[in-house]
């Protein structure tokens, strides 16, 4: 296995079904536990589960906010849909929010997932057009070539298949240089040929959604899309999310443990709401002081 990094341990609270107040409850008291290196969002315009006329917010403003209230957490959207923002915008989007937290975007995008019912309804009620998938992944792969050069370049003309731009200019600059680092979400071989092209980091949802098996495998096409092109999949750091149990700590210690045997080393552990009081401080001490105990010894032996 490649993309081996030091081990990070970030958490995700998903902005739906939940208020404001308390997501911002749980950033503050992360902030403050050195053991989480980073926070995540997602980005969906309508709730994907539970009360389908519940509450959910729009994640890069949300970002915004808690990249104001907080000082040391990297932080980011996993991951950000290419379909619902044109890439230029969002390029500025994320400029402004690396700005605000002085340096502490990491920028995770991708392609905006195969339209599924639920997708479908959030595409329909917003005016996004789903269209078919080769042309989503097609315009991602764009998308990433323009917000890297408007992050990159001071003024730049672009004709492609998808997107159209004259006289593409981003200023300021965002604060981390060359440019945030790209963390691409799926796993996909068109979308791994991308992050092979685009991206420092890697994401997969990992179990239940997908077995560690099924990460590896994906990791080990990663590695030959980046041969394909003669980059060293060792600059890829591997990334996975999985939903943590409250009820049952050892059982998330035991895949955070599959996980890091893997070869994934960036973990993202998603908080289910409501959440209890002193949960970020709970999470280091539960899951991730055991976890790096564990990987300590065994590096020892």
């Amino acid at each position: 296995m490649t993309g081996r990094s030091a081990l990070s341990f970030g958490i995700k609270t998903t902005p739906a079904q939940v208020s404001y107040e308390e997501i911002q409850r749980v950033w503050r008291e992360a902030d403050t536990v050195p053991e989480i290196e980073h926070a995540w969002l997602w980005d969906h315009l309508l709730p994907t589960f539970g009360d389908l006329s519940g509450p959910v917010y729009e994640g890069w403003t949300l970002l915004a906010a808690l990249a104001a209230q907080t000082q040391r957490l990297r932080l980011g959207l996993l991951v950000t849909s290419n379909r619902l923002r044109l890439p230029a915008v969002l390029a500025k989007i994320a400029t402004t929010v690396d700005v605000i937290s002085h340096g502490r975007l990491d920028f995770g995008i991708g392609v905006g997932g195969i339209p599924g019912p639920l997708a479908l309804r959030e595409y329909d009620a917003y005016g996004v057009a789903a269209g078919a998938w080769r042309d989503a992944v097609a315009s991602f792969a764009e998308a990433c070539t323009i917000i890297r050069r408007l992050w990159t370049e001071e003024v730049f003309d672009f004709t492609g298949q998808h997107y159209q731009l004259k006289g593409a200019r981003c200023y300021p600059k965002p604060i981390q240089r060359p440019h945030p680092p790209t963390l691409i979400g799926g796993g996909g071989t068109a979308t791994l040929r991308i992050v092979a092209e685009h991206a420092e980091i890697w994401n997969m949802p990992g179990p239940p959604h997908n077995s560690v098996e099924h990460l590896s495998q994906r990791s080990r096409v990663l590695d030959e899309e980046c041969a394909a092109i003669g980059r060293d999949p060792e600059g890829i750091t591997r990334s996975a999310q999985i939903p943590l149990s409250y009820e049952d700590p050892a059982r998330t210690r035991d895949t955070l443990q599959q996980l890091i045997d893997a070869g994934f080393c960036h973990l993202v552990l998603n908080l289910p709401a409501p959440y209890p009081a002193d949960v970020a401080r709970w999470v280091a001490d539960e899951l991730i002081t055991p976890t790096l105990d564990r990987a300590s010894h065994a590096s020892r032996l």
